[in-house]
């Protein structure tokens, strides 16, 4: 299995035993390269929590407390959810009473350790980088696989900044995204400048038409002249359709606007309007400024505010996962809180705590998965895997499963068949 893990040799033993009787009595944790189960989601909205959540300071939380300074451990008081016998931080209070429709994922892992770039772009393509291929995002595979819902509409949508690590590689621009930072204005450059009427707007329109044709005539065959016309199409699309209706927050109702919160939680709400006009997979943004100048890479006195980030996600996305309840989207919209890597239980010489690839959590929530269980067993400070390691592979063809995406198909970069993950295999028990 692509899994790299920390373990003693007894416990890999221990562990190797139930896997093998597990496996006689027919019911593996994963899926076969064979047969894997696929789920029948139609949206992903991906959360981001840029800069490394510390695992055991939420969604893994021990009762082994530490000190912040000498002794590891537990930041917080840990406290019981609906799911028995899994634990989150005493700061993660709704999420907790709602772990009936959650899937905390404890045993994610890789080798990236001290790099934030390459850690970030194994998050979102799965891979290592290679010198050959361009591997595209996470998004851009759920779009290429699943296409567009409604015309009009970008199938893929990212809230925060644009980067090459949520590309669309060999893909090309037809599985790429539209960004936007501002959640009132929507994407930039889709939005007509002041005193443009529609007249005004049909007239430049025509006159753009024909230069258009025009350079596309004088250039038969280019690839990248016609990529760059799709897209002027594409946008004036976009302003034309419902799409940009869904950066109007103010018409939802102010307690519901209430009760997501901040700008992350409004950022919640928006990928909810997204979705209900036909984008296939949104990425929220946690810290798209940096909240507290270090966003959740929590070393030295950032460790302190960390209480901060983890209430607002609390708040933002037991809002989200209530009102896609609300609105009947649950089933049918998957929920992803991803990060680079983990945090280690000990603290540096600032009090705060460092990179950790080896063991860290994701969340998965909705989506039509058997929620309200864990995926993954780790020992007292949440540091080493003791049961059902997940590897980022495992963890990508979980996600393209649940969208009905078969894990093992094969994209085409130019002549050559590229699996869309990197022989994962999805987590079998979390499909009915």
């Amino acid at each position: 299995m692509p899994s790299a893990w920390s373990i003693s040799r007894r416990d890999f033993l221990a562990s190797a035993a139930l896997a093998s009787g597990a496996l006689a009595m027919g019911a593996p944790a994963f899926g076969t390269e064979e047969k894997q189960p696929l789920g029948k989601a139609e949206h992903c909205i991906f959360v981001w929590l840029g800069g490394g959540m510390s695992q055991i300071d939420t969604f893994d939380a021990k009762k082994t407390r530490g000190d912040g300074k000498k002794v590891a451990g537990c930041y917080y008081e840990p406290i019981e959810t609906a799911t028995p016998g899994v634990l989150f931080s005493e700061h993660l209070p709704r999420l907790a009473k709602m772990a009936d429709r959650l899937v905390p994922v404890r045993s994610v892992n890789h080798t990236v350790i001290d790099e934030h770039a390459a850690a970030v772009n194994r998050m979102h393509t799965g891979r290592p980088v290679s010198g050959s291929v361009v591997y595209p995002s996470i998004g851009s595979l759920v779009t290429a696989c699943r296409g567009p819902l409604v015309e009009g509409v970008p199938p893929y949508v990212v809230i925060g900044y644009p980067s090459a690590t949520r590309g669309s590689g060999f893909l090309g621009p037809k599985a790429g995204y539209v960004y936007l930072t501002d959640t009132d204005s929507g994407p930039a450059g889709l939005t007509r400048a002041a005193g443009i009427s529609d007249d005004r707007q049909k007239r430049r329109e025509a006159l753009l038409e024909g230069q258009r044709q025009d350079f596309t005539k004088a250039n038969p065959g280019d690839k990248l002249v016609q990529d760059y016309d799709d897209a002027i199409g594409e946008g004036f699309r976009l302003q034309r359709g419902d799409f940009m209706k869904a950066f109007d927050l103010k018409s939802e109702p102010e307690s519901l606007r209430n009760d997501y919160g901040d700008e992350f939680g409004q950022r919640c709400l928006l990928a909810r309007r997204l979705l209900q006009r036909g984008s296939r997979f949104v990425e929220v943004g946690f810290n798209l400024n940096f909240v507290n100048g270090a966003g959740w890479d929590t070393h030295n006195a950032a460790q302190k505010d960390q209480h901060g980030l983890i209430r607002r996600l609390d708040q933002g996305v037991a809002a989200l996962i209530s009102d896609l309840e609300k609105e009947r989207m649950l089933d049918k919209t998957l929920i992803v809180i991803a990060t680079e890597f983990g945090r280690p239980a000990g603290f540096d010489s600032g009090g705060g705590r460092g990179h950790y690839g080896k063991c860290f959590s994701c969340v998965l929530a909705g989506g039509g998965l058997r929620t309200g269980q864990a995926v993954g067993v780790t020992d007292e400070l949440a540091m080493n895997i003791f049961e059902e390691p997940c590897g980022v592979p495992d963890l990508f063809a979980t996600i393209l499963a649940t969208l009905g995406v078969n894990p093992a198909k094969n994209l085409m970069d130019g002549e050559r068949p590229v699996p869309v993950t990197d022989k994962g295999l999805a987590v079998r028990k979390l499909f009915s």
